[in-house]
């Protein structure tokens, strides 16, 4: 008797395993199963090209008129003169004197070269004398030519005095080096002894060793038991030592 109620106690317990097995199965088998318009991928399935999932079915993609299925087929963009409108493509109007572009922050165009956008038109841009037209979206349209600056409408020359120069940009000018700018001249540096011009060229410094103090360049005063600091302008006290006033003072050891 015993060991016939052992026997049924296992044959319940391999027909629960089973149907559990089971059903687990056709759960995996169900959640997996490609649906129509479809194809396995790793790890399930995708829709086929043309269609897009929707919850567990692909659905074919409605695309309008005028437009086209994107490199994934999972979408559609308009054709080139046609910007997308909700679930339409709509034909970009486009003004004289400009062209189609897919750019989508300019209403699907932009102005020919010479004209900029004004509202929903293009405008000829008036270049003044002395001026050349611009490439970039942005400012006038134009820039004025080398030796010229902006005022206003218009280029003005720029006034380049004895010993200046025009910068790169050719709209602004510098002094040489030996020269510092003073108003619209300019002016020749006075470099006082143990000094020298700085990389700048249009100021100077003084010596390792000295101090600048007003035009002069003064020697540095070193007490006992100090040295010329990086800046090459002031010192510090050695080790052992801190600076007090002028001197260096011995630091105090405590016992």
């Amino acid at each position: 008797m015993i060991t016939q109620n052992r026997a049924s106690r296992w044959r319940i317990a391999a027909g629960a395993v089973l149907v559990l097995t089971c059903g687990t199965a056709l759960c995996q088998s169900n959640t997996n199963a490609v649906p129509e318009n479809a194809r396995p991928s790793r790890g399930g399935w995708e829709c086929n090209r043309g269609f897009a999932q929707k919850d567990s079915a692909c659905i074919s993609l409605d695309v309008p008129a005028n437009a086209y299925l994107n490199s994934q087929g999972s979408g559609w963009y308009c054709n080139r003169g046609y910007r997308r409108d909700r679930q339409t493509c709509a034909a970009v109007k486009v003004p004289p004197n400009a062209y189609v572009d897919e750019a989508d922050f300019a209403n699907g165009w932009q102005c020919n070269r010479g004209y900029r956008r004004a509202q929903n038109t293009c405008a000829a841009v008036v270049i003044p004398a002395n001026a050349y037209l611009a490439d970039s979206m942005y400012g006038n349209g134009w820039e004025c030519n080398r030796g010229y600056r902006v005022s206003n409408a218009s280029c003005i020359p720029v006034r380049v005095p004895p010993n200046g120069f025009l910068v790169r940009s050719g709209d602004d000018w510098k002094c040489e080096r030996g020269y510092a700018r003073h108003d619209d001249t300019c002016d020749a540096l006075t470099v006082p002894a143990n000094g020298y011009l700085d990389s700048s060229g249009s100021d100077w410094a003084c010596e390792r060793g000295f101090r600048r103090v007003a035009a002069r360049c003064v020697a540095l005063n070193l007490p006992p038991h100090a040295y010329i600091d990086y800046s090459g302008s002031d010192w510090r006290c050695e080790d052992g030592f801190h600076k007090q006033d002028a001197v260096c003072t011995a630091e105090k050891i405590s016992r």
